[in-house]
């Protein structure tokens, strides 16, 4: 059999990449029963876009609490960080999303993964709360 070529290579199949946008869509407008239903028929949970974004980290930084349950619970990584080394609680801290933040938390995020982590966010934004939930002082 041959050596697969960049040509030949199944990722840089136009309806595999179309595809792969389409997911990523779901992800970031919240269509949790699609997504969910194309995970469950083999999309990787952990799949990641070109800047190394998670659907989990699209999902939650956009406010999807109902997709990031989804995923959550098909085992999505809660710490896969980012090309930029931002994680999807770091995310939801940052875009406000307390209900994502909560959900994250509760499937054993950990608040001080990531650049800047999520404790580090929520200090730059003047978050106590997040500060006491995250240290619990």
């Amino acid at each position: 059999m041959p050596e697969p070529t960049p040509e030949t290579e199944p990722a840089h199949d136009p309806e595999v990449l179309q595809l792969a946008a389409k997911v990523f869509d779901l992800a970031r407008h919240g269509d949790t029963d699609t997504l969910a239903a194309y995970v469950d028929a083999g999309v990787p949970v952990n799949l990641t876009n070109d800047r190394g974004d998670t659907l989990l980290m699209l999902a939650a930084y956009h406010g999807h609490p109902r997709t990031v349950e989804a995923l959550l619970a098909r085992d999505a990584d809660p710490d896969r960080a980012n090309d930029r080394g931002q994680t999807p609680l770091a995310g939801a801290v940052f875009k406000a999303e307390d209900e994502v933040v909560r959900l994250l938390l509760d499937h054993g995020a950990d608040p001080a993964a990531g650049t800047p982590s999520a404790i580090e966010t929520a200090g730059m934004f003047g978050r106590q709360d997040l500060l006491e939930l995250f240290t619990g002082k």
